[in-house]
Order: C-alpha cells, then structure tokens, then sequence
C-alpha cells in the first residue's frame, strides 16, 4: 500500500489531471481539452507517413529518370543495358531491404451471415444492449476444424428471445472456407438475453460444453458428442443460484464466464462474472449533450461473482463464500486466468468497469483479492477506467503471465508485466502502448503470435461503448493489431495495413482465435452491433515455423486447463504459454496452445506442468504441427 501511494506521487502532474470517463461524460469543455493533442498526434502522424511515401516516391522517380536519361544521352544497346542494370539494381536493394524487414502481419476478410442483435432502442437506450457479442472458436464436432458461435441478444423488455433475429449461432467448419449454420440441430438457438460463453469439457468425456452467460438468465449446455447438445442448467444445480435473484443483489447480470479448476482435482470448476444490478425502464435515464445515451456504470450498484465447484457427478455447488468471492463487490467486465506466482495454482484477474480491478490469488482452499498490493488495481495515472476484456499471458518470454486489458479513449490500453516478485509493474508508456492506444477504444484483447515469430503480438476488436459521436470520440472504430518486435523494441499499431481497413468501422464486441484453415497462423473472429460478423484470415507472408500443443489430461482435466508449457528453441530460445480458454471479451477460445518458432523448425525442448503437479518433458519435436501429447503417468 505504502508503495503504491508513493507510486501516485511520482506522478506528473499533467497525468493526474487527467479526468475519469464520469467527467468526460459531464464536460464537454474537459473532452475537447482531452481530444486535442491526441488528434492532432494522429494528424501530425498520417502527414508524417504521407511525406515518407512522398519521399520515397520521389526518390525512386529520381533514379528512373536517371536511368532514363543514361539511355537517351548514349543513345545504343550499351545505354539501355546501363540504364536496365541500374534499375535493376534498385529493385534488388529494395528486395534486399524488404527481406531483412520484420514480417508483415496481414489478414483477409470473410463475413459469415450473422448480425449481433441486441435490440438497441437509440431513443431509449439500455445498458444491456451495448455489452452483447460473446464469440467462441472451438471444435464442437472434434472433427479436427475449429468451429464458430456467437451469443445473441433478445427482446430488451421480456429478456426473451421471440424472433429468429435473436437467435445465438453455431457455424460448422466445413473445411476450404465454407461455415454452415447447424444452430437448430445442435440445440443452441437459447432462449434469453445472451451475452458471453466459456468453453470447457466440464466432465472429462472429450466433447467441449458451453455455459452461456446472460442478463438475469444463463444456460449451461452438455455436448453430447454427436452433434448435438442439451440443456443442463437445472440438472447441474447452477439454475438455483444464476437464474433466481439473490436475496441482497437481485438477479445477476452475467457478462462473461471461466472454466478454471480451482481445486487441482481434475474436474473444471466454474467461475461466472457478474456486472452490476439492472432493471428494465421504458424512459430514458441518462443524457450526453440534450442526447438519450447510455448510463455511466456509476449509476448503477456492483454485484459480486460467483464461484461453483465441480463435484464430479454432473452437478456443481455454490462455493462463492467459502473461497471469498462474495466478498468482493464489483462490475465485472473480463476474466483472465494465469498462475502469475507460478505456484501450481491458477489465479484470476479481473477487470471492473469504472473501478478498482480485482487480483484473486488462489491459496488452494480459497482466494484472497490482492489487486492493490500486486499494483494492478488502477492504472498508471491513479483514476477508474472502463476495463474492458483481458489476456493474462506471458507477452515478453520471460516466464511470469503478464496483463493486458483494453479500455476508452484516454484511458489506454493498459500492460501490466510480472515482475516474477509477486507484484507487476506497469508498462503502457515506456512499451510505447499509451501514446498508440490514446485515441483508440476497445472491447476484446488477445495475446496471440500472429507473424510466428516467437513474440506474441495483440488483436484488439475496436469499438466505443457509446451510440453516439462525441467530440474526439467516435463510437465506430476499426480493429487493431500491435506487433511484439521483441524483448528491445516497442508496440507497432498496425491497423489499414494489416488489412482491417477492408471492412468498415464498427463497434466491435467479442473476438475468438483459432487456426480456422490449418495452415498454422491463428485467425480471428469478431462480432460488432448491428453489424456483420467477421473472420479475419491470417494472411501474413512470412516462411516462419509454428508448433501447436494439443493437451489431454488423465490425472489434471481432461483439457488440460491451466497447464504451463515452455518451449525452446535454437533462434528464438525459450518462450511461454498456458492452455486456457478465457480470452478477449465475453469469449471463448478452445484450441491448441499456439507457438511461433521464428526461422527453427524444431523444437530442441517442451516442458509441461501439469496442473497435477506432473512435469512431462519432450525434446527434439519438428515444426509446423499439431502435437498431440497425453500426460504422462508420473
């Protein structure tokens, strides 16, 4: 505590003066002050990179009509040949220089017949309706091809789903690009208000299940294994304590979900992030400049979240106070789960809208919230933001899980690196996040190696909060990529030159990852209000390799959630992953646990510990494959 205070002191006083969101809303003398040096930064930027391309127009311009005039001046074969090498060997410098330039991260896009609807009355706006789009990418099917679902919203009066427009989605992956909607036959068109989705093989029998959070209703989905699911929400018991409203908090709001096992007895236990408490109104309640828009989260009162230990018989029990979950009061927006002290235990992270995130550090019977010791409960600058979805992944290959959640204009997107002592320390500015991510907003991060080339890099689904324009803050935006350069360089934004420009800016929601086409680049799935869903395919040209490691649990669960992996190789030597399914916003991604090697195609070392305590050790593993690996008995 003594620490972090004296943290806030260091301060400049121009980033303590930096208004919350609350004044944003109030002021709009406060928002153009905020808006205008970021503005004029973008400007000052897209001039800059105008004149480059000038520059280097110019130049290449000037040495053609070198060449051009070397031909007309000697006027014979002599000449040309002079004027054809020395273009010639202009473009061979430019090869030369393109091939010891980074690889270009690249993506193409392809829409699926899906709209996010969640029944947003502008002239009345609800919260609710701007916090839909859960997405999650996993093999339902087990037929080796990832797979796509999206939740949906429903009627934002009766939190009913009567028309098919609100139905949820199931997409088949049928292979060479084609998706098929098999929603019905599956069993997943729901019924409520939906909002997020975790995916998890809750028993052990090979076959990913779903819980399917929601406003005042969620639903637990069993796979069945052919093709089909059911509903076991009351069978399991978990009907009782997230579909009845809680004597003291009222009905929950459950925006997102996490399989995690908790208890290391190898079945998933279930964790459920809740909001805050919401009731239908048919007036307006908050106004932006004479305007109806969306309340600020301050109006409204937190809830707490909700732990449920698996029992191993198909049922779950309610064991929020007994690990100290109740406890803690919050509006929860994402969750990330990582073991951050390495002590065979998996920890969550969680981010509270407009209010102090939540580090729950696991003791092995119950958690205790430690977000202000560990430094991660505010952001550099001291005031609340509206964290958004998290990634809580080991970014800089030094072993420890990292922190990166996303948040509003001004508020940054915030990275938080594990010091390896317990505590993190916070690395917007000096990584050179906080000056890229000033101007934007956004709802889901992932942590994920795109380019292969052994630093994982970081997708966001870009979108405001908002419906409606305000001064320096558009709702709609364009996602965005930042390229990891490695251990000595700083974040690059990539956002029309990765390709995202082919699509027109949205508010985007949940996003997904997973190698959708099995050529070993992990692509994207995004949702956005109102809008269609999109597949970013990951097209970027690079000759790097890849490895994906396909757990399967025996004594730990069968997913092997929360196993830590740590991969060495010649060039990139070693780097670190865990398998967990909780990434983004309100999503879900099942899949194999991705690997870049860079220029190797091997792999000299694989080292995985179990959440059994098992350690299992593989050398010698060629590249560019899915290796299935079966934990070992010992």
């Amino acid at each position: 505590m003594r620490g972090f205070r004296a943290g806030l002191k260091k301060l400049s006083p121009a980033l303590r003066r930096i208004p919350d969101e609350a004044e944003l809303v109030q002021t709009q003398k406060t928002e153009e002050e905020m808006t205008v040096k970021p503005r004029a930064t973008e400007l000052e930027t897209k001039r800059g990179l105008r004149q480059a391309r000038q520059i280097s127009r110019r130049e290449w311009m000037r040495n053609a009509a070198s060449a051009t005039a070397a031909l007309v001046s000697a006027g014979s074969l002599r000449a040309w040949g002079d004027a054809r090498t020395t273009l010639s060997e202009l473009a061979a410098k430019r090869s030369a220089q393109q091939a010891n330039s980074p690889a270009k991260i690249q993506f193409s896009l392809q829409t699926l017949p899906f709209r996010l609807d969640s029944d947003e009355t502008l002239n009345f706006p609800h919260a609710p309706a701007t916090m839909a789009g859960g997405v999650a990418v996993f093999d339902y099917n087990k037929d080796g091809r990832p797979d796509i679902f999206f939740t949906n919203g429903a009627n934002i009066e009766t939190l009913k789903k009567d028309s098919p427009r609100f139905s949820n989605r199931l997409f088949r992956n049928d292979g060479n690009g084609v998706f098929t909607d098999v929603t019905d036959s599956a069993g997943l068109a729901g019924t409520g208000y939906d909002m997020g989705v975790a995916v998890g093989d809750y028993d052990n029998d090979g076959h990913p299940d779903l819980f399917v959070a929601g406003l005042h209703h969620g639903t637990f989905y069993h796979n069945n294994g052919d093709g089909t699911f059911t509903d076991v929400t009351v069978k399991s018991g978990l009907d009782a304590a997230i579909n009845h409203p809680d004597p003291q908090y009222g009905p929950f709001w459950e925006i997102t979900a996490v399989w995690v096992d908790v208890n290391n007895d190898g079945l998933l236990d279930l964790f459920v992030a809740n909001y805050m408490q919401w009731q239908y109104s048919d007036k307006p309640l908050c106004q932006i400049e004479g305007v109806a828009d969306y309340c600020h989260p301050r109006y409204y009162k937190g809830q707490p979240n909700q732990l449920f230990l698996n029992n191993g018989d198909g049922t779950f029990r309610d064991a929020s106070k007994e690990w100290g979950i109740r406890d803690h009061v919050g509006k929860a927006m994402g969750i990330g789960m990582a073991d951050y002290d390495l002590d065979g235990r998996p920890d969550l992270f969680v981010t509270n809208d407009a209010s102090y995130n939540s580090l729950f550090h696991n003791l092995g019977n119950k958690f205790e919230e430690v977000a202000l010791e560990a430094g991660v409960a505010l952001a550099e600058d001291g005031g609340f933001v509206s964290g958004m979805g998290v990634d809580f992944r080991d970014y800089n290959n030094d072993g420890y899980p990292d922190i990166v959640f996303v948040a509003l204009p001004s508020q940054t997107f915030p990275i938080f690196q594990n010091t390896g002592k317990g505590d993190f320390k916070e690395v917007t500015s000096q990584s050179g996040m906080r000056d890229l991510s000033r101007t934007m907003s956004g709802f889901g991060p992932g942590l994920f190696d795109f380019d292969n080339d052994g630093w994982k890099d970081m997708f966001v689904s870009g979108g405001h909060v908002e419906s409606h324009d305000m001064p320096g803050q558009p709702v709609d935006h364009f996602n965005t990529v930042f390229r990891n350069p490695g251990a000595s360089g700083k974040w690059e934004a990539l956002t029309e030159e990765a390709g995202f420009g082919a699509s027109p800016k949205s508010r985007h929601r949940g996003c997904a990852f997973g190698d959708l086409d099995g050529d070993g680049r992990v692509d994207i799935v995004v949702s956005a209000l109102n809008a269609p869903a999109e597949i970013w395919m990951n097209r970027s040209q690079t000759s790097n390799h890849w490895l994906e490691v396909a757990l399967r649990g025996t004594k730990s669960n069968r997913d092997g959630i929360g196993a830590r992996i740590k991969l060495v190789s010649k060039t990139i030597g070693p780097q670190y992953n865990h398998m967990t399914t909780s990434v983004g916003y309100a999503s879900s991604s099942d899949g194999p646990v991705h690997f870049g090697l860079g220029p190797d195609n091997r792999a000299e070392l694989i080292e995985i510990h179990w959440p059994s305590g098992i350690v299992q050790t593989l050398h010698d593993i060629p590249a560019d494959q899915v290796l299935k690996v079966v934990e070992a008995a010992q």
